[in-house]
């Protein structure tokens, strides 16, 4: 079972949580020195970065093993992954129902 708000995702033939948590917030804030509200709207590398903060402290929250650096991360995701991933987080802020999302074949 997953917690609400919870996108699950596909990476490296693996199902991994990715949401956004406090703990997501901090990751970011300590790998790029930056809040998550001062994110530029058009990086990339800033939003890769975030949902790699939000996979990390998900997996974390759930006990889901999740092995993966930032650079491993994403080499194994695309822009489809990112976003999708970024959807997730978008309906969640937005207060949709949260409900679960199937894992990207």
């Amino acid at each position: 079972m997953t917690a609400m708000g919870t996108v699950e995702v596909k990476i490296g033939g693996k199902v991994y949580p990715c949401r956004m948590t406090m703990g997501a917030m901090l990751r970011y804030r300590r790998l790029t020195g930056k809040e998550v509200s001062e994110m530029e709207g058009g990086s990339v590398s800033e939003l890769a970065t975030l949902l790699y903060c939000c996979t990390a402290s998900a997996c974390s929250a759930d006990g889901v093993e999740f092995g993966l650096d930032l650079d491993e991360f994403c080499d194994l995701i695309g822009p489809e992954d990112m976003e999708r991933m970024s959807a997730g987080i978008r309906t969640e802020e937005s207060g949709d129902d949260g409900s679960k999302k199937k894992p990207r074949e």
